[in-house]
């Protein structure tokens, strides 16, 4: 088996600018990337009709804030890696939200309680491997869920997709996030593939690990989605989502004007007050 990207160099090293290009416009990948926003964006049980304020973790070239944009939402992205911005840029993904160049594992100071929902796709695992021998994995886990709870409104969700090496590792990122007062779990879609079953190794890419977990108490009951057995039953449960919101978000000329004036009103806000000074 391929070695796993995380093992070869560390993200914003790996992701030059050649590999950032060939990931962006690699079809098969896109296709899996946005499968995967699509499901981590039916888990945060967000508004429907209602423009959300989303972060992005690990946001990459942008291919998961255009999920989030074309469901009516409003996103900011977080990522390590300047080329992956850059492609981001080059696609225009700052036409659809913003983007901040950080590090996800280092503590990052949003204004408390600002996110109405968080999604990571592929990025949770590069946190489980040191790169430098002043890294430790557990701890910078800790770190990151600690500003992940902070800058997350009460009651809010985050669907966080990875690829997890081992058992280890997941009871490691499980361990960080409860030990940050997250509620929640891990959901696994696929367990049954076909495609999973040719490998011995179980931690496999055919499968899909989420980390759906939320934050505060509500007052109102949380639970795990449930996980998807089929893939075809995945393409039914997207395909009946988009009809329903299309038809759903069938407004008047005059409603889409208040909804982008509102937009561009949040926008300037965020811009504004999302960091601290």
């Amino acid at each position: 088996m391929a070695s796993r990207p995380e093992h070869i160099a560390p993200p914003e090293i790996y992701y030059d600018r050649n590999e950032a290009r060939s990931y962006t416009l690699n079809s098969h990948i896109r296709s899996i990337q946005v499968d995967m926003s699509e499901r981590a964006l039916e888990m945060l049980l967000l508004p429907e009709n209602d423009c959300s304020l989303v972060l992005d973790v690990g946001c990459g070239s942008g291919i998961s804030g255009q999920v989030l944009h074309e469901d009516g939402n409003f996103w900011i992205g977080v990522d390590i890696s300047v080329f992956m911005l850059d492609e981001a840029l080059e696609n225009g993904a700052n036409e659809q939200g913003d983007m901040i160049l950080a590090d996800m594992g280092e503590t990052f100071n949003f204004r408390p309680h600002s996110f109405d929902g968080a999604i990571s796709i592929s990025a949770l695992q590069w946190l489980c491997v040191a790169n430098k021998s002043d890294q430790e994995p557990y701890k910078r886990l800790v770190a990151f869920f600690k500003w992940l709870y902070k800058c997350l409104n009460y009651g809010a969700r985050a669907a966080l997709q990875f690829y997890p090496e081992n058992a280890q590792q997941i009871d490691m990122i499980i361990s960080a996030a409860h030990k940050c007062s997250f509620g929640g779990g891990l959901v696994v879609d696929f367990p049954d593939s076909v495609k999973a079953k040719k490998y011995v190794e179980p931690f496999v890419y055919n499968l899909r690990y989420y980390l759906c977990i939320w934050s505060g108490m509500t007052g109102i009951p949380q639970s795990l989605p449930q996980q998807l057995l089929e893939e075809a039953q995945e393409a039914e449960t997207f395909h009946h989502n988009r009809k329903r919101k299309r038809k759903d978000k069938k407004t008047s000329l005059r409603s889409k004007i208040l909804a982008k004036k509102e937009q561009q009103r949040k926008k300037v806000c965020c811009q504004l007050a999302a960091l601290k000074p």
